[in-house]
């Protein structure tokens, strides 16, 4: 009997992929979303047809990507998807992509098609040509958003390629997107592969223990703090360490204060979790990251909103512990750190801690805090036809409209920091693309996300801005019966960016369509162009509709997409919970508002600090 087998590149990579196995034995690469072309059909292509991997066709790379990566969040890095494209256009669509699950930390298998190792027919169609480096093509784009990256120039490349990527995308530490450009003329080639290759494997998640002498200096530090708090980021999430977050909290009688990809870790119920911090951050938490002498992040990159661009933490003998599993992280802004598994290092902290107890926090200014955000997404009564709901009410409403089953999803805009100010979210509540704010990224990660959550009752938040931008998955959902809800707030035009502009001393411009060099005001029907994909589409006629039209969208097998007009001029912050957020503000101006406002951007600025 022979101990190899006879493939091409592409089925044996198929055939690979097709037997890597998570910890529960279910395959690792759930299966492969592709846009064939000239650089991939003939090789993956005829290679997904005869293999053992589900294939899906979606409508742009970017998005297919975005679905993976929603997924892969989702399912709380334990899975991925895959994503092939041809070569040229298609592979550099996917950049954004990669940028967005680096930033994130989250796997996903990008197998963009390439030039000709042989380079006999160069230059050959879409081809990038470096005109002093003839091993460059379009795909090395991708070499800095992604945490592995590789070429297929042999097919033997195959034996050492594929468990590096796999190796890259469950690592818990290094976790983020993998490129593998495969060579067009490769990926047919035949080759002489070792039976052994294609034994089942499974991957595990290691959780690496904290070491000893570090954790030893984290609980000192501890048992030290007077009125320490906690910042739960995504990291939690990621090691499903929110029970022992919650123990932990409970036990010591330490506040949490939630990050974007924290949010949703710990229920908004908990007496312990005090909301969001930082720039969108709740009154209370801020309050307390103010008072706090240690700052005990989990699984956060203390991101700049987090931190109010490190002006919140007002402490002046505040220090600041790290606990994360990349050592990259848990270094950053002088943190002592604690290397180390978030569920196990909670753990560990907690028995060194013994009876230990911080000051607490104060539950009267946690449910005032609920109280007034209850009050602020309360329906208004309008006083005149020309009055339109603000974003805040939208919420409210969805609030109302939902239960515990539903997760709140969105990406960039006013929503986000919205959301985090005001959703009340259950535990895995709440899923949220905010490390590169990606507009675009809703549509297709809502399908993303109810493809790995089908349980759940999914909520899209997306503007009119970020719908322009990518919506054509809906078409995709459709197809493929993926049920989600889509919450449309049209503002006409980008009203954050707008009211970023201007209130910081900037006059509108270019972000409404009224502020844009246009010859008219776009009408747009968005409901006629969700409808014209196959999905169902309605306009809310006030928030009392929206309420009522969410719950009629229950039931069916396709994406509804609910439209409402909404009032641009509005953010989510009020009882001034919002704290500062570092953005340059120009030195020299002829505006005098522009004067005043980087007056007071030099006030804001003596208060950052960075360092311990």
């Amino acid at each position: 009997m022979s101990n190899t087998l006879k493939l091409t590149a592409a089925q044996a990579m198929v055939k690979w992929l097709s037997v890597q196995m998570a910890e529960d034995g279910e395959r690792f690469i759930e299966g492969v979303w592709a846009i064939f072309g000239h650089g991939n059909v003939t090789g993956l292509g005829e290679a997904l047809h005869g293999g053992d991997l589900p294939t899906w066709r979606g409508q742009n790379e970017q998005t297919m990507a975005h679905t993976a990566i929603a997924y892969a969040k989702a399912k709380k890095r334990t899975r991925a998807m895959a994503v092939t494209t041809s070569i040229g256009p298609g592979a550099t669509n996917l950049v954004t992509a990669a940028a967005l699950a680096h930033v994130n930390r989250l796997p996903v298998l990008l197998i963009p098609g390439d030039v000709f190792a042989n380079r006999r027919p160069d230059p050959v169609l879409q081809q990038i040509e470096d005109f002093e480096d003839g091993t460059i093509s379009a795909n090395d784009c991708l070499r800095p958003v992604s945490r592995y990256f590789d070429r297929i120039t042999r097919p033997e490349h195959l034996l050492t390629a594929l468990p590096r990527a796999m190796a890259a995308m469950t690592d818990p530490a290094t976790c983020g997107p993998v490129t593998l450009a495969f060579c067009q003329d490769v990926q047919a080639e035949a080759f002489e592969f070792p039976v052994a290759f294609f034994a089942p494997r499974i991957w595990r998640i290691r959780r690496p223990e904290p070491d000893v002498t570090e954790l030893a200096e984290a609980a000192a530090l501890i048992a030290a703090a007077k009125s320490p708090v906690i910042v739960a980021g995504g990291g939690v999430i990621y090691a499903q360490a929110e029970q022992q977050l919650a123990e932990f909290a409970t036990r010591h009688a330490i506040p949490i204060i939630e990050t974007q990809a924290g949010k949703g870790a710990i229920a908004q119920s908990h007496p312990m979790n005090y909301g969001a911090s930082g720039v969108d951050g709740s009154a209370a938490a801020n309050d307390i990251s103010a008072a706090a002498d240690l700052v005990i992040g989990v699984g956060t990159r203390f991101q700049d909103f987090t931190t109010g661009s490190w002006s919140v933490f007002k402490h002046p003998d505040r220090r600041l512990i790290s606990i994360n599993v990349a050592a990259y992280d848990a270094l950053k802004h002088g943190a002592v750190p604690l290397v180390a598994d978030a569920k196990i290092a909670l753990e560990k902290l907690s028995v060194a801690l013994g009876d230990y107890a911080g000051a607490g926090a104060n539950p009267a200014a946690r449910e005032e805090w609920l109280a007034a955000v209850t009050a602020h997404c309360a329906a208004r009564r309008l006083t005149s036809s020309g009055d339109l709901p603000l974003d805040v009410e939208v919420i409210g409403a969805v609030q109302r409209a939902t239960d515990d089953t539903a997760v709140a999803m969105c990406a960039a805009g006013t929503m986000p920091g919205a959301l985090k100010l005001l959703w009340q979210a259950s535990a895995g509540g709440y899923h949220m693309e905010y490390g590169f704010s990606c507009m675009g990224y809703e549509v297709a990660g809502a399908m993303g996300l109810k493809l790995a959550d089908p349980a759940r009752e999914v909520i899209c938040f997306t503007g009119d801005g970020s719908y322009m931008m990518a919506n054509s998955e809906l078409a995709t959902a459709v197809m493929r019966r993926v049920p989600f809800t889509v919450i449309l707030t049209d503002n006409r035009g980008y009203g954050c960016i707008n009211r970023l502009q201007t209130g910081t001393g900037g006059a509108p411009f270019n972000n409404l369509y009224a502020d844009c060099n246009i010859e008219a005001q776009p009408q747009i029907d968005y409901v006629a162009h969700a409808g014209s994909m196959g999905a169902r589409a309605v306009k809310a006629r006030d928030i009392a509709d929206l309420e009522a039209q969410i719950a009629a969208a229950r039931g069916h097998d396709i994406p509804t997409v609910i439209v409402i007009e909404t009032d641009p001029s509005t953010g989510p912050n009020f009882n001034g919970s919002g704290a500062w957020w570092d953005v340059g503000i120009p030195a020299v101006s002829a505006s005098p508002k522009i004067n005043a406002a980087y007056a007071e951007y030099l006030k804001n600025l003596a208060q950052q600090r960075v360092i311990n």
